[in-house]
């Protein structure tokens, strides 16, 4: 008998979504719909147009939530003559630090700004005609939303890391909908991954998707890691005006520019509403490091992908000095592909950027959660199948065993994901979160 493969439902079901979107541009029917549920962007599926009875189960295909072939897909992508394989990292050519040669971009975009000084370049150059990316949006009541941008001022508008949800969905779409033949996704490695899988079975998208830029990830986070922080501090999403997690040099502080409505009594008694901009900032490690665990959506735990293994190009912090010394912004990068590397060198040779070549050893020690993904979240993937949970499926090994210290790491992680899911619990994620004062 022929094995019926479900739909997107499935992957809902077992609590393994990503809300990466993507399911959203694989349908051929438009029967899948991306909601927010529960601080999460989640796919809502119209049975009546789901064409699943009949055969259909591209959404089930393309969906990184159940896992991704990793090793078998790097190994096809990345085959250029000197690359490298590396326990965290995966295959490579080489290593770098930089920054971008503006120093208006390089103190406000996230760490050294060469995501978007390098797509700048590749814009400029005509080397591609555009770049799906994600920008905050004070008009939008979830503050992102993802677009193609085709030029530097659309690039800058999506300057700086996004500590909330990012979905996809209709990218792929909008990227075939256009005149262009180049474009380069810019994602987290769970977009990547979608991304890949659907270009996998999608010809017309694949022949017009030429990157794949990755953003280092430690875990996700959900809308609700946003609106503690807003409750917290008295920042209201109806007076922003502007907002970054991260601005103003390396790591950063949190901006937040309101603008006010303040009534002031004239000399007749009379009062006039005025408008006045009130600015906040906090520190980068100081609000974010301490809810780092509390507002981690549950399919982050078993992701084993830090570095984004499949993206042509991957940028992140460095995390250890003496770069961590640096106040305006460096960023760290693996390049995997050498048409990628080739257009860095040519970015750093008109000026564009700075670029420094590391040991991949320097870069490891830089980034933790890199060993954690690959130690950690693959024994609590392990964990789960032996309680008869279904797990997502990576072609790596995986540990054949796990210990008391996994229970115990994966049930305090689980806690603390329980509080952050219900508000009316967050005064307990006050209380337990850690001490800040040594971040200021």
């Amino acid at each position: 008998m022929e094995k019926v493969i479900p739909n997107i439902t499935y992957t809902l079901r077992h609590g393994l979504c990503l809300g990466c979107g993507i399911c959203q541009s694989a349908c051929p029917s438009n029967a899948i719909n991306i909601v927010v549920k529960d601080g999460q962007f989640v796919p809502k599926v119209d049975e009546t147009k789901c064409k699943n009875g009949k055969g259909c189960h591209r959404c089930h295909d393309v969906c990184p939530g159940l896992g991704v072939d990793l090793l078998s897909i790097a190994k096809e992508q990345f085959a250029d003559e000197g690359v490298k394989t590396d326990k965290w990292v995966g295959r490579f050519l080489k290593c770098f630090t930089g920054h971008s040669n503006d120093e208006e971009i390089r103190y406000h975009c996230a760490s050294g700004g060469m995501v978007s000084q390098f797509l700048i370049f590749l814009l400029e150059k005509g080397y591609i005609d555009g770049a799906v990316v994600t920008a905050f949006d004070p008009k939008n009541e979830l503050l992102v939303r993802s677009y193609i941008a085709h030029n530097r001022e659309e690039v800058l508008q999506a300057k700086s890391s996004k500590y909330a949800p990012v979905s996809l969905h209709g990218m792929a779409q909008a990227i075939k909908q256009e005149n262009g033949t180049k474009y380069v996704i810019v994602g987290l490695p769970c977009h990547i991954q979608g991304f890949r899988k659907l270009e996998a079975i999608d010809r017309k998208l694949r022949e017009k998707v030429i990157g794949h830029f990755a953003i280092y990830c430690s875990s996700g986070r959900t809308f609700y890691l946003t609106e503690h922080v807003f409750k917290e501090r008295g920042i209201r999403k109806e007076d922003l005006i502007y907002f970054a997690y991260r601005d103003e040099g390396c790591l950063g502080s949190l901006v937040a520019k309101q603008q006010r409505g303040i009534r002031v009594a004239n000399s007749n008694s009379e009062t006039a509403l005025y408008k006045e901009d009130e600015v906040y900032k906090e520190r980068y490690q100081s609000y974010y490091h301490p809810l780092r665990s509390f507002f981690i959506p549950r399919r982050c735990l078993f992701c084993i992908d830090h570095y984004g293994e499949l993206g042509d190009v991957c940028f992140g912090d460095i995390h250890i000095k003496p770069y961590m010394d640096d106040k305006i912004g460096v960023n760290s990068l693996v390049v995997r592909k050498q048409e990628w590397l080739d257009l860095l060198e040519e970015a750093q040779s008109e000026g564009f950027i700075t670029l420094d070549e590391i040991p991949v050893e320097t870069l490891n020690a830089s980034q933790q959660m890199a060993g954690k993904k690959k130690g950690r979240n693959e024994r609590f993937i392990v964990l789960n199948k032996r309680l008869g949970r279904v797990m997502p499926e990576y072609d790596v090994p995986l540990p054949d065993k796990t210990g008391l210290k996994t229970v115990l790491d994966y049930l305090q992680n689980r806690a603390q994901q329980f509080l952050g899911r219900h508000k009316s619990l967050w005064w307990l994620v006050s209380k337990l979160k850690k001490d800040t004062s040594h971040y200021e």
